[in-house]
């Protein structure tokens, strides 16, 4: 299988992650965590875990995910904060039908919530 790398600010370093990695979920997407009760809206993507040691050693062992599985950046909420969170695609589910998603930041990134998603702001999408 072939490799690519790319920097990664959060890591502080290069990953290397393979060629084709297959996300089930898109940025936009309305997401809930299976395991803890938040949801939120996903506005960047890694093909592979792309964090800091610290953070993947402090999830306990008997739920850290495998590192080789996209991970998600999302804008999140649960019924107390709003904040960014980091999540592996197999501790996700879509949540859609849930309706919008009220964080601070998501008019900096996307544009109104229609058919179950957000849309990214023109000006940020490539």
């Amino acid at each position: 299988m072939q490799q690519a790398s790319f920097f990664s600010p959060q890591a502080g370093k290069e990953i290397t992650a393979p060629d084709i990695s297959v996300a089930r979920f898109a940025i936009g997407d309305v997401v809930r965590h299976k395991l803890f009760d938040f949801r939120g809206v996903i506005f960047d993507i890694d093909p592979v875990f792309a964090n800091t040691e610290e953070w993947y050693e402090s999830i306990p062992e008997d739920i850290r995910p495998p590192r080789d599985q996209p991970f998600y950046h999302l804008l999140a909420e649960n019924d107390e904060n709003n904040y960014v969170a980091y999540v592996s695609q197999q501790n996700l589910a879509d949540d859609a039908e849930s309706g919008p998603v009220d964080h601070p930041s998501l008019t900096e990134m996307f544009e109104g919530f229609r058919d179950g998603r957000y849309r990214l702001r023109r000006k940020l999408s490539h």
